[in-house]
């Protein structure tokens, strides 16, 4: 059973998380490709979104679900058409300069999410029993 780790994530913004990551992998696929002199256009791949599925299945442990519902009725089918649509966008050729222009902000906004959660107040004390 996953536990979860941190503060609550609102529903919104783990419903962004794999196309975030994803967003991000490619952003930073691409900057390195443009520094290193090999840039070229990128493919989207069906690994890159289930890495991303990967990170929503584990954030979805700290989601505050508004109802009892969605954590079985959302969550799953959801995190299903999100794979099914890497695997139909599979070997999807993306040009560098738009890749870039979407990646990057991703990464930022990843990173200035994760700052700003990390130097918010607790809300509530944590558990003081194991998972």
């Amino acid at each position: 059973m996953l536990c979860a780790a941190g503060r609550p994530l609102r529903l919104t913004t783990w419903l962004a998380v794999p196309f975030l990551f994803g967003g991000a992998v490619l952003g930073l696929t691409g900057l390195i490709g443009l520094l290193v002199g090999t840039a070229g256009p990128l493919s989207l791949s069906s690994p890159l979104f289930g890495a991303g599925v990967a990170v929503a299945v584990v954030a979805s442990t700290a989601v505050t679900w508004t109802a009892r519902w969605q954590r079985t009725w959302l969550r799953w089918p959801y995190l299903t058409a999100v794979m099914c649509l890497g695997v139909a966008t599979d070997d999807l050729s993306l040009p560098l300069l738009p890749t870039l222009l979407i990646g990057l902000p991703s990464l930022a906004l990843l990173i200035t999410h994760y700052f700003r959660e990390r130097h918010r107040a607790p809300t509530s004390p944590p558990p003081t029993t194991p998972c």
